[in-house]
């Protein structure tokens, strides 16, 4: 039997007997017919739907023209979907790797052309082969976006309208969706990789990309004018702190200061806002961890890329249709603690986790790191202390400071400027408390002097003159007192 189904990507194979079609005289002999297969189960990537006994699927229907396309190219691209599904052997085409798939459909769409005698460029024919591969074996029109190692977000606003980041700056794309069900099967499609769901019972879902990229899709009812998708992006190649002075995200002084913060086991807390670079910090930092180091990583979506061997990564659960079956954050935490951490590493801190992860901290666990959104230093331990209040904790407010102070070390603050750029704009020490105030030294800090006549910013890095941090003893228990009273010094010639 041969499959068929529409043009959208995402839909169910169902099966009809058609009349046996040989193949015409110029293409490849027929195929044969397949065995019956088992219900069809999630799709993965790279791989064919399985077929599953149902009516048949409706005609396929034409795109709607982007910016760049015509509309006849669509209908083109209809008719040569439509043959090829009533030619290809789905059952076969499934147990093929994604490359030798895609050289099969590329064959058989090649042959169908010639027979048909449609009239295309070259150009168009490839681009063609690319929608067709990608609409069947892929995320469909988004496939070209992900490809792409310059774009860091992703969002697609409903079927019509797609934005981009790059270089931090926002854009739109002429990519389409042919309506709201296309893109709709193309998030399911995503989220059901890492055993998640999204339809109207439960319209919110976190999911990532098989390299690490998280996901947020949120679909209707919620979302009045579509499903909506969002994917941040990480590069191949994963960024180094060499990398972030090149770009000047930070000064060389105080790259190596932030190395050296990470070797003797301060604990860290990494603050920004949304698209701050907060996670790319954070993934920068663990580099420094020492290899033989037991890291435990906890997160709603796992997407921290550590290169130690000895890792292990722990996820948040949603709840299951029935309101069940929840693991949160808090519980990843305080089960990892039985786990002999010498590191826990929490992605994101957005709740009373924070205690635990304080708690963790103060307790045998140095060099533990988090993120926490905020939007300077102070503001960071303010919302700790809000959070833990939020969850509930019936501890006096003196005891929450004291508990912060003694467990935090340092804060690194991210911040995305207005012109796209992203710098480490403080790197502050948690010294004390002075009565019930939390007291604060700020090492680096970042100042913004004016703007190019291209509109970026500019600004430098500057040391504050502390001559000795409060981690100076931690230092020198780990041999690297002189390294850290050499970076101060030469902070103090750039500052110069």
């Amino acid at each position: 039997m041969f499959g068929k189904r529409s043009l959208d990507s995402g839909d169910t194979v169902a099966t009809k007997p058609p009349a046996e079609k040989p193949r015409p005289a110029a293409a490849a002999p027929p195929r044969p017919a397949a065995a019956p297969l088992a219900p069809s189960t999630p799709l993965e990537i790279g791989q064919m739907p399985e077929r599953r006994a149902a009516a048949p699927a409706p005609a396929p229907v034409a795109e709607p023209p982007a910016r760049g396309r015509s509309e006849a190219y669509f209908q083109t691209k209809a008719q040569i979907f439509s043959a090829l599904i009533d030619t290809i052997d789905l059952s076969q085409l499934a147990k093929l790797d994604n490359e030798s798939a895609r050289e099969e459909i590329r064959d058989i769409v090649n042959d169908i052309i010639t027979i048909k005698n449609f009239a295309m460029t070259i150009a168009e024919q490839e681009d063609l082969l690319a929608d067709i591969c990608n609409d069947i074996l892929g995320y469909g029109p988004l496939e070209p976006l992900l490809a792409r190692d310059d774009i860091a977000d992703i969002m697609v606003n409903g079927p019509n309208h797609t934005f981009i980041e790059v270089g931090g700056k926002v854009m739109e794309t002429s990519v389409r969706f042919r309506d709201n069900m296309q893109l709709l099967n193309i998030c399911q499609r995503i989220v059901s990789q890492v055993g998640r769901r999204v339809d109207e019972a439960s319209p919110i879902c976190d999911a990532r990309l098989p390299d690490g990229s998280r996901v947020n899709v949120i679909a209707p009812p919620l979302a009045i004018d579509g499903a909506t998708l969002t994917i941040r992006k990480f590069k191949k190649d994963k960024l180094t702190l060499d990398q972030l002075v090149q770009f000047g995200a930070i000064s060389p002084a105080g790259a190596t200061l932030l190395q050296i913060i990470g070797r003797v086991r301060c604990n860290i807390i990494i603050s920004g806002g949304t698209g701050s670079g907060k996670t790319t910090l954070l993934n920068c930092l663990t580099r420094y961890i020492e290899a033989d180091e037991r890291i435990i990583t906890c997160e709603d979506t796992a997407e921290l890329q550590l290169q130690q061997p000895h890792v292990v990564r722990l996820e948040t659960r949603p709840p299951n249709i029935e309101g069940e079956g929840e693991i949160t954050m808090r519980d990843l935490v305080k089960n990892c603690l039985r786990m002999r951490p010498e590191r826990i590493i929490v992605g994101e801190v957005r709740g009373p986790e924070v205690f635990d992860l304080l708690q963790a901290m103060n307790t045998g666990h140095d060099g533990s790191m988090g993120t926490i959104h905020a939007n300077s230093p102070r503001e960071c331990l303010n919302r700790m202390e809000s959070m833990i209040a939020m969850g509930g904790f019936s501890l006096p407010a003196r005891t929450v400071k004291e508990i912060i102070v003694g467990s935090v070390d340092v804060i690194v603050q991210a911040a995305r400027l207005r012109d796209g750029s992203r710098r480490i704009t403080h790197v502050t020490e948690v010294v004390g408390m002075e009565g019930d105030v939390i007291t604060t030294q700020d090492l680096f800090l970042y100042d913004i002097v004016g703007e190019d006549a291209n509109g970026r910013l500019v600004g430098r890095h500057r040391s504050t003159g502390v001559g000795r941090p409060a981690f100076w003893d931690r230092a020198r228990y780990y041999g690297e007192e002189q390294r850290l009273a050499r970076v101060l010094d030469e902070a103090e010639v750039e500052h110069r």
